[in-house]
């Protein structure tokens, strides 16, 4: 199952107490303090991990909790500390504060590494309160409480290119074409109840990652069918592609769907439409798709490199399509970099 938001109540460790003890050995009539300190609580902290595709192993899981310290002992012995409470996330992931919806914390990296509970601190001991003018001190502190919080941790998908169209446009067929992905693929709405995420391999070794957004209908933006759930998954995209259903096969034509898909996007996040797009005429293998693709270009006049012709079912036009997209990817990859 495909989790990409869950709530969860978070508490770090609790610091080990202090004690007081006091040396009583045979021949050291005067002995003297020996309570050792409390050991540290164990921290919350998260870790970014590249291969995990959502949130699900948090999905049944309300309130997590690190290992307390151990409290001190005889002889000055210091208490064990609290283990850490290491918790893996998808990269991709915010980390909001549940009431202000602030966030907290971005995970873009593979690796990265945030400590989301400080574990509390150990309590001293009447041995750390010797001094040369009270050599037996008879008091020790507590260990302190971690520190707790409840947090949203909420998953946006990282990919380089996101496909973006009517349920049934075929989506799902072009993402298996183009990254090898096995996707359920059949001819009948909303087949595809996740995100999916796969990567095409270039000739120089690096890779394009390709996410395929659950069909997106009118009225999305408020809700309406898979609704608001995945397009916040299009948020990270560097290059948008609209898949239209060119065959008309359902009663929609591809220069209404455009202007649907345009119009829910604007609604959830204006600046979508700053993101620089493609537009892919899917189907053309069909009858009706000539009298369709000849409307649409006609309503709306894309260049050569941005307007394309496919077949995703037979393999039609995609390798003209496949060009586009790794030299628009290349080019966003060069404006972002420093160097």
């Amino acid at each position: 199952m495909f989790v990409d938001r869950v709530l969860i109540q978070f508490s770090a460790g609790k610091g080990g107490n202090g004690v007081v003890a006091w040396r009583r050995e045979k021949f050291i009539p005067k002995g003297g303090p020996s309570g050792g300190n409390g050991g540290k609580g164990g921290s919350i902290i998260l870790e970014a991990n590249a291969q995990l595709p959502s949130l699900d192993w948090f999905r049944h899981r309300k309130h997590l909790k690190a290992e307390n310290g151990a409290d001190g002992g005889g002889n000055c012995r210091q208490g064990r500390n609290g283990k850490d409470l290491i918790l893996q996330v998808p990269c991709g992931t915010l980390v909001k504060d549940n009431r202000s919806g602030t966030v907290l914390h971005d995970f873009t990296k593979d690796g990265e590494r945030w400590t989301l509970c400080q574990g509390g601190r150990g309590g001293r001991g009447n041995d750390s309160y010797k001094t040369p003018t009270n050599r037996a001190p008879n008091q020790c502190t507590p260990g302190t409480e971690g520190e707790q919080k409840e947090l949203e941790l909420e998953l946006k998908l990282i990919a380089d290119v996101g496909l973006v169209g009517f349920p049934n446009a075929g989506k799902s067929t072009l993402i298996s074409s183009l990254a090898g992905l096995r996707v359920k693929v059949a001819a009948y709405p909303f087949t595809t109840l996740q995100p999916n995420l796969g990567y095409i391999e270039l000739e120089n070794y690096t890779r394009i990652y390709i996410a395929d957004i659950p069909g997106i209908i009118e009225g999305a933006s408020h809700n309406r069918g898979l609704g608001l759930e995945f397009l916040r998954h299009i948020e990270r995209t560097k290059l948008l592609i609209y898949i239209l259903d060119a065959s008309g096969i359902d009663g929609r034509t591809p220069d209404e769907d455009y202007r649907v898909l345009r119009e829910e996007m604007e609604a959830y996040n204006p600046e979508l439409l700053n993101r620089p797009f493609l537009v892919a005429l899917n189907k053309i293998d069909t009858e009706e798709a000539q009298d369709h693709v000849e409307h649409f270009k006609q309503k709306y006049s894309f260049a050569p490199n941005t307007l394309f012709e496919i077949s995703a079912a037979f393999g039609m036009g995609l390798d003209l399509l496949m060009q586009e997209i790794a030299k628009r990817v290349d080019n966003s990859n060069k404006a972002a970099s420093p160097f």
